[in-house]
């Protein structure tokens, strides 16, 4: 095999310096493939912190995983001619990890910010090191890492050794479809030498907050986007059930003093301009529900949990999370790695992100109860009682809404010890990420089933015609999905709705000029 020469140039590459990573920058390289490549102040950042690392290797100083054992057995002195050996037995012993493998985007955002972590050179490795990373990455190989097995303290322990270990050239690299190969192999047909580890090189490459960031930095540009979406179909429902505008007066909101609040109303109030089925401040037919009447309540708290989530996860993005760290020669031993932060804001997300399908729900019920729904045909069928129309929709709703609610309890509530008591409170973020994933899934399709029956509700309420927004959103839903006219299974339609809300697809075929750019 050919040795590793020195990158060249990469039009239009990311650049990484530990610095100035975004979550928008993770997205685009763990999703859309865009290159990525060491910058100068980068490299020189590595160089330095490895020269302090040499200096205490020579010099014999005890400096924690780098010339001891590790966890309990920090205590143990390591024989100069054994510390390369050290970090590779690190490197093997740790890759337990167990279940369905990571998905490859979610192995890529760790390759990421691993690189980005160590390049801020507090770690001591090699630039030889971040350059592989960054080099797998722009080749698209891929690690194969298992789901499970991080308690989210000393890092993603597990989940990063597997990383690291297919990068040494053993372990397997995960194929687009969910097929494996052998590291080596691999390594071999991309051109790229697989890594020797030598002192520091294997607990910096594991000790990390990369699968938890990772996964809070990806929920957060999804729920994003699926508020933005939750606000479509709650506008389309409004209409559909001839809200009170009322409700979303500027005053009110003002007056409650929170800006994400009035910022939902502004969305709402944009969205329904122009309606003729909605009630205008002042004409009265009782009050309306709370899933009409506080949308902007609701869902503004939603968004205050996503721009919370925002902060905390740019800032880790750019973090460095190795134990121990190098400032200036010296090695000081602390709890970087540790997942507290993050497991708690993503099981806080979790929680904010679950109320857009509880309330979504809610909404769905209303639209195909007779008795609620101010005129429309009982579960929305066109001839009831010889069709079932919408009536399973909301029993699917319901299911999913049902799950969240056991999803949404907090991973980073209860903890176990683990390194016989050395680490003796984890964070257990790791399971809050896998957690927020699977509820997220399952909010996409609650917000597509509100799609379709409002959509359905709002043809009903013809020749009267909803806001601008609502018939924009209404015709979006129309090119997927024909309007029901007798039964057919939902299950595709849904199917398709679904897709077209999380992969950004209807949002701007609908446009910027109906979704306003405030809850993007």
């Amino acid at each position: 095999m050919r040795p590793p020469s020195p990158p060249s140039p990469v039009p239009d590459a990311l650049p990484v310096d530990g610095q100035h990573l975004t979550i928008e920058d993770l997205v685009e390289v763990a999703r859309r493939g865009r290159k990525v490549e060491l910058t100068p102040q980068g490299k020189a950042n590595l160089e330095r912190a490895r020269a302090a690392v040499a200096k205490a290797v020579a010099e014999g100083r005890p400096v924690y995983g780098v010339t001891t054992g590790f966890g309990r057995l920090s205590d143990r002195m390591v024989p100069k001619d054994q510390l390369p050996a050290l970090q590779r037995n690190l490197i093997r012993s740790h890759a337990s990890g167990v279940g369905p493998l990571l998905p490859r985007e979610i192995v890529r955002s760790m390759m990421l910010l691993r690189a980005n972590s160590l390049s801020k050179g507090f770690s001591g490795v090699r630039v030889e090191v971040v350059e592989l990373l960054l080099s797998a990455l722009n080749q698209d190989v891929v690690p194969a890492v298992p789901s499970q097995g991080s308690v989210g303290a000393s890092g993603d322990l597990a989940p990063l050794a597997h990383l690291a270990l297919a990068l040494t050239g053993e372990g397997e690299m995960q194929q687009k479809g969910g097929t494996t190969l052998p590291a080596a192999k691999a390594l071999r047909e991309a051109g790229l030498a697989p890594l020797s580890l030598v002192e520091k090189e294997g607990i910096s490459l594991v000790n990390g907050t990369c699968l938890m960031a990772g996964d809070l930095a990806l929920l957060v540009h999804d729920g994003e986007r699926l508020l933005r979406s939750a606000l479509l179909a709650a506008a389309l429902s409004f209409d559909a059930l001839k809200g009170n505008l009322g409700a979303l007066d500027p005053r009110l909101h003002e007056a409650r003093n929170l800006p994400a609040q009035s910022e939902v109303a502004a969305d709402l109030r944009g969205l329904l301009h122009g309606s003729a089925l909605t009630l205008a401040p002042g004409e009265y037919q009782g009050q309306d529900p709370y899933v009409l009447r506080c949308i902007p309540q609701v869902l503004g708290a939603t968004r205050m949990a996503l721009g919370w989530a925002r902060t905390v996860a740019e800032r880790e993005l750019n973090a460095a999370s190795d134990n121990p760290l190098v400032f200036d020669g010296e090695f000081l031993s602390g709890g970087n790695f540790h997942g507290q932060p993050l497991a708690l804001t993503l099981d806080t997300l979790a929680l904010g992100l679950s109320y857009v399908g509880g309330f979504s729900e809610r909404r769905v019920a209303r639209l195909v109860d007779a008795d609620l729904s101010r005129g429309l045909s009982p579960f929305l069928s066109s001839t009831p009682g010889f069709s079932s129309g919408y009536m399973i929709p909301p029993y699917v709703a319901a299911a999913l809404v049902a799950e969240n609610q056991v999803l949404v309890h907090p991973a980073s509530a209860y903890s176990l010890p683990t390194s016989a008591n050395q680490e003796d409170f984890n964070s257990m973020g790791a399971t809050s990420g896998a957690k927020a994933r699977k509820l997220l899934e399952n909010l996409w399709r609650v917000v597509a089933i509100e799609l379709l029956v409002a959509a359905q509700a709002l043809e009903q309420r013809r020749p009267a015609r909803g806001g601008a927004g609502t018939e924009a959103i209404h015709a979006a839903v129309r090119r997927r999905v024909p309007a029901l006219t007798e039964d057919r299974s939902p299950a595709p339609d849904l199917a398709l709705l679904a897709q077209a809300l999380s992969d950004g697809s209807l949002l701007a075929e609908v446009g910027p000029e109906v979704v306003p750019g405030r809850t993007a």
